[in-house]
């Protein structure tokens, strides 16, 4: 088994908010995992701080456990699934957080698989021209990006620090569009319209060095097959920059 791979421990814990299924060590935490916040006090919050309707004995006050703010029961009444926090079941939610929550069940229920399955790429490193067509995916334990091929890599995602994906419009003739992400100096992706996905370059720090290492993901042009799930990768590994941002934004 490979480092990356190395079986860790989990433990149930119960917080104000829920049950959650958490590593036993947090270095073990998944990169894309959120910490709970800290609720607002509830002598802080006389009213509910979304339609200001005051509290008393029959308009009780709740906490939405992803923003951690205080709510009437009406302003924050949705129980949605909220693996970012590793609860176990559904949680209590505002509106805002409920559809931020509901949205990336797409990225837990379908992207997340799809990075974890793989895809086929021609890498080169740096800025060399010469590259090796290696089998790329996401660990199970989401904290490593693996590169198998006539030779291996195990990058961590916690020292990725620029993700840029390659695109390029549906159009002839159109010029190719850069979406880009530095997860560093904290600036969004900007979403392509109606593009495809055809490579990526990612930077990374070597444990224990400060040295950037460059990696440049290209889609095989070979099998059309192979290049549609090379495309589906790169379009979760968007997703998944995106989320990164957030955690580390935090």
């Amino acid at each position: 088994m490979s480092r990356g791979e190395a079986l860790e421990g989990k433990k149930l814990v119960r917080s104000p908010s829920g049950l959650r299924m958490v590593p036993e060590h947090r270095a073990a935490r998944s990169p894309f995992e959120l910490d709970e916040p800290p609720w607002v006090p509830d002598k802080e919050c006389p009213r509910c701080m979304q339609c200001e309707t005051k509290f008393d004995f029959i308009t009780r006050k709740h906490h939405c456990r992803r923003c951690g703010k205080c709510f009437c029961d009406k302003c924050c009444s949705k129980k949605v699934p909220l693996p970012r926090m590793c609860f176990v079941d559904p949680v209590r939610q505002c509106a805002e957080c409920a559809l931020i929550s509901q949205k990336e069940t797409e990225f837990y229920d379908k992207q997340l698989k799809v990075l974890m399955n793989g895809a086929i790429f021609s890498v080169a490193l740096g800025t060399s021209e010469k590259s090796e067509t290696m089998a790329c995916r996401l660990s199970n334990n989401q904290r490593y990006l693996f590169l198998d091929g006539d030779s291996h890599y195990e990058i961590e995602i916690a020292q990725i620090s620029t993700v840029q994906i390659l695109t390029e419009g549906f159009t002839p003739g159109e010029k190719d569009i850069h979406t880009y992400t530095s997860l560093l100096e904290s600036q969004h992706i900007t979403e392509g319209g109606n593009t495809r996905a055809t490579g990526m370059l990612l930077k990374y720090k070597v444990p224990g060095s400060e040295e950037l290492v460059q990696m440049k993901f290209t889609a095989g042009e070979d099998v059309n097959s192979n290049k549609k799930l090379s495309a589906a990768w790169l379009a979760a590994m968007h997703k998944a920059a995106k989320l990164l941002y957030e955690s580390r934004d935090q």
